[in-house]
């Protein structure tokens, strides 16, 4: 079985089969599938309700996600369920004299499964798939599986600093991520890996260019501008430039002996209000070692998969 991030599986054939019918359930149940519906209620039990085009589902409290019985999750992880797709087994089928359908599901169970088959495989410097579901400051949390979060640090975002995670990502925004390390079944996670380096960045630029990027921040010495998730340069201070705003930049000179991009900005194009969509130089696979540095540089920055 491959597990994925919550609302992987929701419009597949095989799902809709599931949860279209009393009898669909009821075979869910029997192959021990993992099945998604769309949570309509938390109860003021804190019981989440499914809808199903045959009738509800319950997942009761204690089975609405891993640590609620054991009290290290908090209840919020239930009622930030409300208007998502949630993934669960089905543990028990019942029709009334109506014709209406009732099941008892368990999302712990799909998270479990997850857990033994899945996440407890996982290595350092595996690449996986991650959905993110909130941000703060520090970071942002993503679902790795069947709604099992883990945390991808903002300094672990990429290599161009940015002010929030919001910078970067949206929240529902399909990613991936690398595999950091483990401790205790917990999986910790980084990003900046997969973009690229500084080499495979700086080679769709040259001197002489005139190309679109953002404001990171302003000091008073100069502007860093963001021309990709893992590339900056420095331009020369402007009056009335700030964070965040979009600008036209002049690319003066790519330095790869010093790993700098010396940039003039041409223009100011007011604020950038939605992240820039990016690509992944690494999607799949693993990886031990990864080195930012331009080869013609003798820093060495970089990471090392252990």
């Amino acid at each position: 079985m491959i597990f994925r991030p919550e609302g992987s599986i929701y419009d597949t054939e095989a799902n809709q089969h599931y949860i279209s019918s009393a009898e669909g359930l009821a075979e869910a149940m029997k192959n021990g599938a993992v099945v998604e519906a769309r949570a309509s209620v938390c109860s003021s039990a804190h019981d989440i309700i499914v809808d199903f085009p045959c009738g509800k589902g319950i997942i009761p409290r204690t089975e609405g996600a891993l640590g609620i019985a054991e009290g290290t999750t908090r209840d919020i992880a239930l009622i930030s369920r409300v208007n998502k797709i949630v993934c669960f087994k089905v543990l028990e089928v019942r029709t009334d004299e109506y014709g209406n359908t009732a099941a008892m599901l368990s999302r712990v169970a799909a998270q479990r499964q997850c857990m033994d088959e899945y996440i407890s495989g996982l290595r350092s410097g595996d690449i996986i798939d991650a959905k993110v579901t909130h941000h703060e400051h520090f970071g942002s949390f993503v679902d790795i599986g069947c709604g099992i979060p883990s945390l991808i640090p903002i300094d672990a975002i990429s290599v161009s600093r940015i002010s929030h995670p919001s910078d970067r990502f949206s929240i529902g925004q399909n990613i991936k991520a690398v595999v950091k390390s483990k401790d205790n079944g917990r999986i910790f996670l980084s990003h900046k890996e997969l973009l690229g380096t500084w080499d495979e960045n700086t080679a769709r630029f040259s001197a002489g260019e005139t190309v679109s990027g953002i404001v990171r921040s302003v000091e008073n010495y100069g502007i860093f501008v963001e021309l990709a998730p893992n590339l900056a340069g420095l331009a020369e201070p402007k009056e009335g430039v700030e964070a965040g705003q979009r600008v036209s930049v002049y690319i003066k000179a790519v330095i790869p002996e010093k790993m700098k991009v010396k940039l003039i900005i041409v223009d100011v194009c007011g604020k950038s209000d939605t992240p820039d969509s990016f690509g992944y130089f690494i999607r799949s696979g693993h990886i031990d070692n990864w080195k930012f540095s331009s080869s013609a540089s003798p820093k060495c920055i970089g990471t090392v998969f252990r």
